[in-house]
Parts: structure tokens; sequence; C-alpha cells
């Protein structure tokens, strides 16, 4: 492959466009960062870089960026009752250590390694506000904006949900070791308004509002929080991750989780539910028919021995879902909807199970669409409406995403290869699948399904060449400064 910098134009072999796959397709963007012409069967140009396949990248629509710092040292029992809560001890010592430094320098490196694995969005679920004695910083966004600058210096796109942060569980008052999460919707409103003043209109910047969960947010507070934020803006919450979770909700709110959240909040095409693990058959049905998107984490799930996802009835349901990358111990959007699927085939005891009931076809076809679908929805990308963005795709070629495909309020075809759209791609190098030779929906059943990661060979990122030749473009440096900082935090 061509080296891809300075390129404002790419020919790819085969690409993924929103009705599906195309041959010898040209894609061209502009200073802004957005895909300005689209066009199959055609010849490349002297000026194009060169690819094999272009896919539209993935969101991780789930991340807490810290817990990267801890990946890998939570594997050693301590406890025969080890659990998610045990594990959540070992989060809150590394939580406590980490300043505004050390935050965007793994941040950074983080970023830059969800680039390189294929992501290019990514819904930062952020939580750690104070200082470690529980202080406010000067600025209430001092932390959330380390964030933002470690995904600048990564070159990622960027949804930053300040969490609403309250309670150690349904009214109980926080631990001590909770005091850097403590926060109000006034406090978030305040991060929010700093975040839009810093990146005023930005494309690659969204900001959002997360609220922790049921256990750590009245609904009083979750009410007032929603009557501060940006009517438009995104909403995410944990919910109904554990069973403990689902029975201490039942003993102090009389519902399930899911079953109350859908009872007295509006949820919508606006929330993500992240994780919804534990599902009745009911909540099940109620939630696809919402259009919020469920925020599934298999990696993460299966490490903190959550549970599973009913994941076949909710597609049955029309229900909407994306992948997050949440604790950040392994960055892999093969491997995410690899385990998604292979956890519903244990539990049936049947294969291919990620497909509505009496659908045939790909089964890594329709979750790699699926989950960009919802992740886009989720992170709350939008298009440009710009004058001078015209199509050069054949009729149809550009139209309205193919059927089942769930619509989207915030914009027509967001997140894809299509005119309008962020100059996103994630560039797959054919030598990299199982297969010599294989076409269509076949490289995406063989690169989630027989390949370790995807074979990603270069990154674009809002109309920059982020990664070339599988490399970052400053990788060096974004790398010293992440040893640095795991060093300054063992010391």
């Amino acid at each position: 492959m061509s080296q891809s910098a300075g390129f404002s134009s790419f020919f790819a072999k085969q690409a993924l466009l929103p009705d599906g796959w195309h041959d010898n397709v040209r894609l061209t963007f502009n200073a802004r960062g957005f895909f300005t012409q689209v066009e199959a069967q055609v010849s490349p140009q002297p000026q194009d870089m060169r690819a094999d396949i272009a896919l539209p990248p993935l969101p991780s629509l789930h991340s807490h960026a810290f817990q990267r710092a801890m990946a890998g040292l939570t594997e050693a029992r301590h406890h025969p009752s080890d659990s998610f809560w045990t594990w959540r001890d070992q989060m809150y010592t590394l939580a406590a250590r980490i300043t505004p430094d050390t935050l965007r320098a793994i941040a950074a490196r983080l970023y830059m390694d969800m680039l390189k694995a294929g992501y290019t969005q990514v819904a930062e679920f952020h939580y750690l506000h104070n200082t470690p004695d529980g202080t406010p910083y000067a600025q209430p966004a001092q932390m959330a904006l380390s964030v933002i600058e470690g995904a600048r210096q990564a070159g990622i796109g960027m949804t930053m949900l300040p969490t609403l942060y309250r309670h150690a569980g349904f009214g109980r008052p926080l631990a001590p070791e909770q005091k850097r999460f403590a926060s109000t919707p006034d406090f978030i409103a305040r991060v929010i308004s700093d975040i839009v003043a810093t990146y005023p209109d930005h494309p690659a910047v969204t900001a959002g509002v997360a609220l922790h969960s049921l256990r750590a947010a009245s609904g009083d507070d979750m009410r007032e929080m929603l009557r501060l934020a940006p009517p438009t803006c995104p909403v995410h919450i944990h919910i109904a991750e554990q069973v403990k979770e689902v029975e201490d909700c039942m003993a102090a709110l009389g519902r399930r989780p899911v079953a109350w959240l859908l009872d007295e909040m509006p949820v919508d095409d606006r929330w993500c539910l992240v994780h919804a693990t534990h599902l009745d058959a009911q909540e099940t049905t109620r939630l696809a028919h919402s259009g919020a998107v469920a925020g599934l984490c298999p990696i993460t799930e299966a490490n903190l021995g959550d549970g599973l996802f009913p994941l076949a009835d909710y597609i049955d349901a029309g229900g909407r879902f994306g992948i997050g990358s949440d604790s950040n111990v392994l960055l892999n959007a093969a491997e995410e909807l690899r385990l998604l699927e292979y956890g519903q085939r244990l539990a049936t005891q049947k294969r291919c199970q990620a497909l509505p009931t009496g659908m045939t076809g790909s089964v890594g076809r329709f979750l790699y669409t699926q989950a960009l679908a919802g992740g886009a929805q989720a992170c709350g990308l939008v298009s440009e409406q710009a004058p001078g963005v015209a199509s050069g795709v054949p009729s149809g070629l550009a139209g309205a995403p193919e059927a089942g495909t769930p619509p989207h309020t915030l914009g027509k075809n967001a997140g894809q290869l299509a005119v309008g759209q962020r100059a996103d791609a994630c560039i797959l190098r054919e030598d990299g699948l199982s297969l010599p030779g294989l076409q269509g929906d076949a490289v995406l059943d063989s690169a989630l399904f027989a390949c370790p990661t995807l074979p990603v060979s270069d990154v674009l990122c809002h109309g920059a060449w982020v990664v070339q030749d599988g490399r970052h473009v400053d990788e060096s440096r974004i790398t010293a400064a992440f040893h640095h900082a795991i060093t300054t935090l063992r010391s």
C-alpha cells in the first residue's frame, strides 16, 4: 500500500457503502474532514491512495480511559469469592492516584491503540471529576478536558459524557474512595458548558451526559440533570449489569432497573443503556421498542463475570445495539463482536445466533453493520450539511440504509462511507484475512471469526490519516509519555 499521508482521496478495490459492498470505489474528502464524493465502478486517479478493503470504522460507545492503566493487573484471585465488586475495589485504588497529566497520557495511548484497532470514535463515560480527597479542581472540567486533550493528541473522535455520581448505592452516602466521583447536576452542567466553550462546533468533539446508574443517582437527580443538559445530547447510563444490582433495585425502588427507567424517564433514541445484561422478557421487548441503544461490552462483561445479554430476543424485537471497550482490558473490535456471538452459541447450543429469526445470510455483516449504526447513534454522530457537497455515486448507491437498518434521527447514514459524513475509514489488508480472494460479506465473516484482530493497515479519522501501515503517526511520543505516566503511578 502507498503511504497515506497527504492524500485527500483514496481508491479501494472493495468498500462497504450504506447499501452494501461495491468494487473499485473512489472516495474524496475536503479540508474540513468530510466526504464530498463517493464513486463506485471507477478507475483510480494518480493522486489517490490505494487500499484493499475500506470499511466504515466502528465506534466504541462506552469507555473508562483511566482503567487502561490496570489492564492485566486484576487477573489474580485474592479470595475465593472474587467478583465484580472486588474488582471494583482495585479500580478505586488506581483512581485515587490519577492526576490530570497522567490521565492525559493514559488517554492518548488508549485512543492511539483504539485507532490502530479500527475504532475512530469513542464515548467516554467520565466520572473521575475531583482531586483525590474529593475537593473540586478550580476548573470543574479539568479532568474531562485532560481526557479530550488525550483524544486530540491521538486524533480520535470524542463523545465526552461527564457523569452524574451522587450515591454509593440507592441513597447511601459516597464512601471515601468514591469522593473523586462526587458531582451534582449543576456541576455536570458546568463541565458540559466548559467543554462546549473549549471546543465550539468541533466536528470531532461532542458533549453528552451520563447518569452513572440507578444506585448512584436518584430519580430527582436524573430529572434535574436532564433539565440542565442540552436537549438533543446523548444520554448514557449503566444499568442491570449485575444480579446484585437488580436485587438491590427491587428492594429500594420496587421494580427491576430497566423497567423502572422505562417507566420513569423519557427514554428514546438519545439514550444508551450500557450493559442491560439482566433483563426479563418484558424489559427486553420494551427496551427494543424504545429506540434506545443497548451498549454491549462483551469483553469486559466476560472479564467481570457479568452474564449474557439476551441478544436473540432483543434482535427479534427490533432492538438497536453497539459495542464498547468499557474497562479497556483488551482493545479488539473483532473480539467484541465474536464474543457477543459466541456467548449466544454457548448459551443456546446453536450456531449463527446474531440474526433475526428467519433471516439467513452473513452473521459477520449483520453484527458489524448493526454495531456501526447503534454506535453512531449512541455517540451522537451527525452529517455535515454544507454547500458544494455532491455525490458521484450511481443512482441509489448513496440512498437510505438497507432494509432492516433502524432509522436514526442523528443524521442519515451516520458513521458510514457516504457523502456528508465525517471522513473516517478503516482500511483492511487482503493478505491479513484468513483466505485469499475473499469478496463482500465473506470479508467480514473472515475478519470477525477467523482472524485474531481486524487486519487494519491504515485509518482515516476526520480527514487525517492517523494510522499508516499499521503504525500511528505519533506513536513514539505518545508511547513515551504513557510509559512515564505508568512509572509515576507505580512510584
